[in-house]
Formats: structure tokens, C-alpha cells, sequence
């Protein structure tokens, strides 16, 4: 079995698709998705995240799209935007 190199936060799966992080496993009943809605100046060439959009979605494809949008805030940098993402998907797979 080859050994997956998907980066982990917290040991749950990140993926990134241009401004979108993905966070979660895509089976599970809920996923993080983080929006990076702005950036303030670079380090050694990389973007930094200033303003970041956090919703916890439903992975219920019946659902229409709004409905799949469980919680949602804006945060300031990636850090606090994955730190909430995380908290709040491990509460809602808890209680749901």
C-alpha cells in the first residue's frame, strides 16, 4: 500500500485548490472549506493570508447548495481560519 503525502492538520486531510483549502475527510458527514479572500505582502516569495472565509459544509449532495452551509465567519490569517475550521468540524461530527 503506498503511503499517501496529503498533508495533515490535526490528522484530518488538507487540500488545497487555488484559494480554497479543502479540510476533512471527504466521506465524513461535514468538511471545513476556507476561502482566502486577501492577502498582506509575501514572505520569501509566499502570499500571506490576511482575510480568510471559514464555512463548515455538509457533504449531503442532496442538499441544495445553501443549505449545505452549516457555520460560517471570517478570519484573520490561516492560522486562526484552521484553528476555528478544526474546532468546529470536530463539534459538528460529534453532534451530528
Amino acid at each position: 500500500m503506498a503511503e499517501s503525502k496529503m498533508p495533515l492538520y490535526k490528522g484530518k486531510p488538507l487540500v488545497r485548490s487555488g484559494n480554497t483549502v479543502y479540510y476533512g475527510h471527504p466521506a465524513e458527514k461535514y468538511v471545513a472549506m476556507l476561502q482566502i479572500l486577501g492577502t498582506s505582502g509575501q514572505v520569501a516569495g509566499v502570499p500571506i493570508s490576511d482575510r480568510v472565509l471559514v464555512q463548515i459544509l455538509s457533504t449531503d449532495e442532496s442538499l441544495p447548495p445553501m443549505k449545505r452551509i452549516i457555520k460560517k465567519a471570517e478570519k484573520k490569517g490561516i492560522y486562526q481560519a484552521l484553528n476555528i475550521a478544526s474546532i468546529w468540524l470536530d463539534r459538528s461530527l460529534k453532534e451530528g
